[in-house]
């Protein structure tokens, strides 16, 4: 395969995923907010600047916007075209790389992606956004999984599907890391206790964004407890958005295209992959809250930069530094 069809792939995959994690990350913070009565008290930019934070946006933003507030902030990540990183931008670049690989991937997976363009830059879409911003960001969602598993069902497993997988994980891995720190980011409300009800309430929006409120119900009966969220969302091997099931379906995803059997590595990226899994899967939630929730998101995160950046260089390496579209793309992964 060619490396430019890899990186087009790669990147097509990661695209859709982020646009479907900024949606699930506006989705939990709008809950959040409704459900917490004291939210109304503020101006807003309490419960809307960790939504800044967490995607590190807050440098691009504040030089757009003058307050912080659902609005401009939902605007921002939704379809600011100045912003690389919103809602729109994504899916658009998402489009761009499909369009460049239109004959290594299948009329299904094109047609998904069209019509989810085509329905962002509607005034339809605009309409939903203004009557119901949580039906909108749950239809970005509903857009997503179409595509995943027109994906699964029409493209032959061979290696641009593996790269697309890479894309999806990797991207999922990160963006699961950002939804659980959100939690981390928020202030709770003066008096209020950890374990309380706004407390509680939090835990379980960050639950329902990952879509993992009815599989963490089947294994824990009782309150809400924040060491086992963590844990589920973390740690739980067969549950598809936790860290260490994205972990390790990358990973195999990278032996599958070298060819490598997982017990070894051919490449740097298998060999980062590789500790990374490791990590996780010989992790307990006791270590990382003794190390810190939030540095432990945060070397994560890193390590799946790590992990991308030597990709880029095993399979990638066409990349001109003199062509400007192309390092756009590459640099906007951070």
């Amino acid at each position: 395969m060619l490396s430019r069809v890899a990186d087009s792939l790669y990147w097509l995959a990661r695209y859709i995923e982020r646009a479907e994690n900024n949606a699930r990350i506006l989705d939990v913070n709008l809950q959040v907010t409704l459900d917490d009565e004291s939210a109304g008290d503020s101006d807003g930019k309490l419960e809307w600047e960790p939504i800044l934070a967490s995607l590190e946006d807050q440098k691009l933003f504040h030089s757009l916007y003058a307050v912080t507030n659902a609005e401009t902030v939902c605007e921002f990540v939704t379809f600011a075209k100045e912003n690389p990183n919103s809602i729109r931008s994504c899916v658009a670049g998402a489009r761009e790389n499909a369009r460049t690989v239109r004959e290594y991937i299948s009329s299904e997976m094109w047609e998904r992606i069209n019509s989810l363009y085509l329905w962002l830059n509607s005034a339809t879409a605009r309409q939903l956004f203004a009557s119901s911003a949580i039906d909108f960001f749950r239809h970005v969602v509903d857009y997503s999984h179409q595509f995943h598993g027109t994906t699964n069902a029409t493209l032959t497993h061979g290696e641009g599907w593996n790269f697309l997988q890479i894309g999806k994980y990797l991207e999922r891995a990160d963006s699961t890391s950002r939804i659980l720190d959100l939690k981390y980011h928020i202030l709770l409300p003066s008096g209020e206790k950890v374990g309380g009800n706004v407390d509680t309430v939090q835990w379980q929006a960050v639950l329902k964004s990952c879509s993992a409120f009815e599989a963490y119900r089947k294994l824990h009966i009782g309150p809400v407890a924040p060491w086992s969220v963590a844990e589920f969302i973390i740690l739980h091997d067969s549950f598809p958005r936790s860290i260490r099931f994205c972990a390790e379906g990358l990973d195999a995803s990278l032996h599958r295209i070298s060819g490598s059997p997982r017990t070894h590595f051919a490449t740097d990226a298998e060999r980062l992959s590789g500790k990374l899994c490791s990590d996780l899967n010989y992790a307990t939630i006791a270590d990382i809250f003794k190390m810190g929730l939030h540095q432990y998101l945060d070397a994560i995160q890193l390590r799946l930069i790590e992990i991308s950046s030597a990709l880029l260089k095993e399979y990638c390496e066409w990349l001109d530094p003199s062509d400007e579209s192309e390092q756009t793309q590459s640099q906007s992964q951070s």
